[in-house]
């Protein structure tokens, strides 16, 4: 099986867009779509509280018709086009849909974070995980939201397989971002943060990009766009991820980025497994 993930930060521009970035975020989806993956997850869709517009619908169906569709989206008491969701998968597919609420704090739970997909024999889930902001301000409801969702997915793996990806917005271990020790104190490289990701990996997940490639150095998945010369320069972060639940880790066959050409921001990240 493969699967996708791609935190597209909004999925209208990329749909009805005609800037430069929207045509290649466009690239990026045709892209996408050449691997014809069995399910492909999107976070930070930016959509409204009703979701993707008919215009939206149409353009997705035109490009994967033989796809599925299903989306989170914030709603209130949270900020309107914010965070989201979706899922597209396959028609032959028929998996139970959830949309769980974890016990976050504050106004996470209404942020369209979670989708999962229930097989027979494994859960497939994704999450766009909360940013700690830019002046930390939001790192102690950061650190409740990894407890509770190490939680969820630890249930989860109580009752069958966990397949989870996402943008988890933690670079894991320093060899997880170019600059280090120029981060210790960003959102995404904090101690607290790290050591939230370390407890997920502890409560029986593996992370599948470091199972296959152990160790090495200089690949990520996000480049921020605000440094102009961060991707030409391989200035980046690796903050999306596949895991899986540690008894299935041997079933993987490739976790890795997808090339997406000069578009800076997240790369999408591919999962082959063999169930």
């Amino acid at each position: 099986m493969r699967f996708i993930s791609w935190n597209i930060d909004s999925l209208n521009a990329a749909l009805t867009g005609d800037s430069p970035r929207a045509k290649l975020s466009q690239n990026v989806l045709n892209t996408i779509k050449e691997y014809n993956p069995e399910v492909i997850a999107l976070q930070e869709t930016k959509l409204s509280s009703n979701g993707p517009t008919k215009k939206h619908l149409q353009v997705l169906h035109e490009m994967f018709p033989d796809y599925e569709i299903v989306w989170n989206s914030s709603v209130e008491p949270a900020r309107k086009g914010y965070a989201g969701t979706m899922f597209l998968y396959k028609k032959d597919l028929k998996p139970l849909i959830s949309f769980p609420s974890i016990g976050a704090p504050g106004t996470m739970d209404a942020e369209g974070r979670i989708i999962t997909l229930e097989f027979e024999n494994y859960y497939l889930t994704q999450v766009y995980t909360p940013n700690a902001g830019d002046n930390l301000n939001r790192l102690e409801e950061r650190q409740i939201w990894d407890i509770k969702y190490t939680d969820y997915l630890e249930a989860l793996d109580k009752e069958k397989y966990v397949i989870a990806t996402g943008d988890f917005n933690v670079a894991h271990k320093e060899i997880d971002l170019a600059h280090p020790n120029n981060n210790r104190r960003s959102a995404g490289f904090t101690e607290e943060e790290r050591q939230g990701f370390t407890n997920l990996l502890e409560r029986g997940f593996t992370d599948t990009f470091r199972y296959i490639h152990g160790d090495v150095p200089g690949i990520y998945s996000w480049w921020a766009q605000r440094a102009v010369t961060s991707k030409i320069n391989n200035s980046g972060w690796r903050i999306d991820y596949w895991l899986v639940s540690n008894r299935i880790a041997d079933k993987v066959i490739k976790s890795e980025m997808i090339d997406s050409g000069p578009r800076q921001d997240h790369t999408p990240i591919l999962l082959e497994i063999c169930l």
